[in-house]
């Protein structure tokens, strides 16, 4: 089986691709941008510089007509709110896919995100109904359901899978566990945050990627997947345990930041 893996040197590509070479399968590699040590280091791993808003002809034949494609790209992020996504991404993202699919792609998987469901509270299944209420996630869920209809016109098996909140090392330097770990590694004496009352859904990334990576091999999948912990905690209860986890010490300084005005106090996911 030959799988090709868009975004493939981004956060969770890095995990993907270390996931899929445990596997018995030829492994081509997307990226725009180069590739670190880490993933220099993989064995069986096979790199294409390509810009997906930017395909070439016969893109099909171009990437090594791949029996599954792993589509993890999707730039602009993290302003969830710019327009970007919706009037360039969106058009680039189904120009790539769709042209793949006429081509004769059998298998696709590309990553969602739970802010598809929008302001939705508690506990959030693939029964709920989509209400997205930013511009990327109106953007993926456009996505989805354009894929979603050409899908049922081709042979094609198309799993789309939302990601809840995901953490781990090489995550993007702002988010809450990165920013958590560059401040006790610099030493500060406390750690800047929002109250951490807010409920959410977390994995750590390694498990986010062979969750994906399972999706490759699981004839039985429905479309839509949560890739999720299916179990709630509050932020809080999340930074305490990696304070623990890692003995790490540091005062947090709870409501320094409000809560984000894209998400709902309290949500997570069922698997």
């Amino acid at each position: 089986m030959k799988v090709v893996v868009t975004g493939a040197s981004g956060f969770i590509g890095t995990y993907v691709l270390t996931e899929l070479n445990k596997k018995d399968v030829e492994i081509i590699a997307i990226s725009r941008t180069q590739k670190n040590n880490t993933l220099l280091k993989l064995q069986n791993v096979n790199w294409i510089n390509l810009d997906i808003a930017k395909p070439p002809k016969d893109c099909f034949n171009f990437i090594g007509r791949p029996d599954c494609l792993i589509n993890l790209a999707w730039d602009g992020l993290p302003n969830y709110r710019s327009d970007h996504h919706i009037n360039k991404e969106l058009p680039s993202q189904y120009n790539f896919l769709s042209n793949l699919i006429y081509d004769g792609l059998d298998s696709l998987i590309s990553v969602g995100t739970c802010f598809e469901y929008g302001m939705q509270s508690g506990e959030l299944s693939v029964n709920h109904s989509t209400n997205p209420d930013n511009e990327y996630a109106i953007a993926k869920d456009t996505l989805h359901n354009k894929i979603r209809e050409l899908s049922k016109l081709y042979p094609i098996k198309f799993i789309w899978a939302r990601l809840f909140y995901i953490y781990g090392v090489g995550q993007a330097e702002n988010s809450l566990y990165p920013s958590l770990r560059r401040a006790i590694e610099r030493g500060d004496k406390t750690f800047k945050m929002s109250s951490g009352m807010q409920v959410r859904d977390f994995l750590p990334v390694e498990e986010v990627a062979s969750a994906i990576v399972d999706l490759v091999f699981n004839k039985e999948v429905e479309e839509v997947v949560n890739i999720c912990s299916g179990k709630p905690i509050s932020v809080i209860e999340l930074v305490e345990k990696w304070l623990k986890e890692n003995d790490w010490e540091i005062e947090l300084a709870l409501g320094e930041y409000k809560y984000p005005d894209y998400e709902p106090y309290a949500f997570w996911g069922l698997k």
